[in-house]
């Protein structure tokens, strides 16, 4: 006979699959599924690859699979190669249970006589897959390869051994003495990559950071003197008051038929009366803090009006505002780490997407064990972390330490992306906690949201530098890995570029972001926000 598996809810059991795999299947969290047995009248089985209901789905027989192709980018999907050389389309797992999935096939091979396996609907539907293969009857260990029986591989990625991870001493942060060996008599800085490698190890003084954030955010050139510094200053001032004056000119009659404006207004008073309340610079009422912080971000949604002002940005702007403590240049400095995070604000996120998959990559060559437990608990997107990636953990530090973390970032040494092995560390040291507690989907969200204010920065900092010395020194790393991290970063010979001793290339008087990008709009200026349900409970990510 032939055992075909079809999805089937306990409402309408008839329901045809087309109507099930809605469009927002990803966000959907359906756990009444169940499978049921139908007996097919031509019980060959054969090849058939077309479904009347479905034209996505497929069926072979299990005798002539050859082969099984587990790759994981970003997620999870598994390929069948039938014996006579035939690829199937491919199954994706967007929220786990590749794993569990393939216990279940190994455990339809072991059986006396093979049937036919008709998967019916499976591709791109995570959760259905996950929330049946789950039941407490199905729940096995894989069996060893020598009780397997002959007939197809499972071809998958091996876990690499990247060795023991090296241990790292921080200094002490650079002080202005030390600072000041590194300007020449007209004020150039020089050996830039030594003493970007200073910061990295132990940060800044507080009374260095006003001059040498400046230096960090691409507002002064490295290689500027005092007085080009000064003639760019003089420049700068007056662009930002024009762009300033567009706004504040504006009459009400005028904004009343302005409703972008209007909104972007309304966003920003209510976010600024919220922001960092607590430290003396921005506390009380009628605090000069607060108007700078008002006025730099209406500036910024005449700099970018396509962006405007998005929830969260307040956020950003705060520490770098406590530091320079000049409207001007904190608002080059701050347009300058928007170009950085722009893509986070905009309003399909690609940037936060392309960032959790980044980080999915980066913990899977880290910790498969970690990684396969986060699925196994529809955790594998790390959506805890996406608070974390918004505004570079700045809800998760004290003040000071958010201070420290953001200007060693701004080195961009060791690495591309060292914020988000920044987060690995923090998922490394919790990670025994998190298994051996058995914590699920919600109490994994809660725990993470817990660390708030809890974080050790140097201990951080430590942990992230010494992880991204131990993924250098793997040989056979995955090329994802060094895309992501920067690693296969080639030098062009007609190119001004600075290196350090951690071999990483950059331009030091450009942008991260070399274009304006317009590409996206935000409508109203209002945050996006996501929501999905699990078990009941309802979480909610803003962007």
């Amino acid at each position: 006979s032939v055992v075909e598996w079809t999805q089937s809810s306990e409402e309408n059991p008839h329901r045809p699959i087309d109507h099930q795999l809605s469009y927002e299947t990803e966000w959907d969290m359906i756990n009444a599924v169940s499978f049921r047995r139908k007996v097919h009248a031509h019980g060959d089985g054969g090849s058939n690859h077309t479904n009347d209901r479905n034209r996505w789905a497929f069926s072979f027989n299990v005798c002539d699979l050859r082969s099984i192709t587990v790759k994981c980018e970003g997620w999870s999907y598994i390929t069948f190669h039938l014996k006579d050389g035939t690829a199937l389309p491919a199954i994706h797992f967007h929220q786990g249970g590749s794993t569990a999935f393939l216990d279940s096939l190994r455990k339809s091979k072991f059986k006396k006589d093979p049937y036919t396996t008709t998967l019916g609907g499976f591709s791109k539907v995570t959760n259905y897959l996950f929330d049946a293969f789950r039941a407490p009857e199905l729940e096995c260990h894989q069996r060893p390869a020598e009780e397997e029986e002959p007939g197809f591989e499972v071809i998958t990625r091996v876990s690499l051994d990247l060795g023991p991870r090296p241990e790292v001493q921080r200094r002490g942060p650079v002080t202005m003495e030390e600072w000041a060996k590194y300007q020449d008599s007209e004020g150039r800085i020089t050996n830039v990559p030594h003493l970007k490698d200073l910061i990295l190890k132990g940060g800044l003084c507080h009374a260095l950071r006003r001059e040498a954030w400046k230096f960090l955010l691409c507002y002064f050139p490295w290689n500027s003197t005092h007085e080009e510094r000064k003639l760019l200053q003089k420049r700068k001032t007056d662009e930002y008051f024009r762009m300033k004056l567009q706004w504040k000119s504006v009459s009400e009659e005028q904004e009343r038929r302005n409703s972008r404006l209007r909104d972007y207004r309304s966003l920003i008073e209510k976010d600024v009366n919220r922001t960092d309340r607590n430290n003396k610079f921005y506390e009380g009422l009628d605090n000069p803090g607060l108007i700078l912080l008002h006025d730099i971000l209406m500036t910024y949604c005449m700099y970018d009006f396509d962006l405007g002002y998005v929830q969260g940005m307040s956020d950003l702007l705060s520490p770098i505002l406590f530091v320079m403590e000049n409207e001007v240049d904190a608002f080059w400095c701050f347009v300058s780490f928007m170009d950085e995070v722009h893509e986070n604000f905009e309003e399909q996120m690609q940037g936060m997407k392309t960032q959790l998959i980044q980080l999915s990559t980066l913990l899977r060559l880290l910790d498969l064990a970690f990684w396969n437990y986060l699925e196994a608990q529809d955790s594998g997107h790390l959506y805890f972390c996406f608070r974390w990636l918004l505004i570079r953990f700045k809800r998760e530090l004290h003040f000071q330490d958010v201070l420290r973390l953001w200007e060693v970032m701004w080195t961009r040494l060791p690495c591309q992306n060292f914020h988000l092995l920044v987060c690995c560390a923090i998922l490394d040291s919790e990670k025994q906690k998190i298994m051996d507690r058995k914590y699920g989907f919600n109490e994994i969200l809660k725990h993470i949201n817990e660390l708030s204010m809890k974080l050790d920065i140097e201990e951080i900092l430590s942990k992230s530098e010494a992880i991204c010395m131990q993924i250098k020194n793997c040989k056979d790393l995955p090329h994802s890995v060094s895309e992501i991290l920067g690693l296969n970063t080639v030098t062009e010979p007609s190119a001004a570029l600075e290196t350090s001793e951690y071999g990483i290339l950059e331009s030091p008087q450009t942008s991260p972001r070399s274009t304006h990008r317009q590409d996206h709009v935000v409508s109203n200026g209002h945050s996006h926000l996501k929501e999905t349900t699990h078990n009941g409970c309802k979480v909610a990510f803003i962007s």
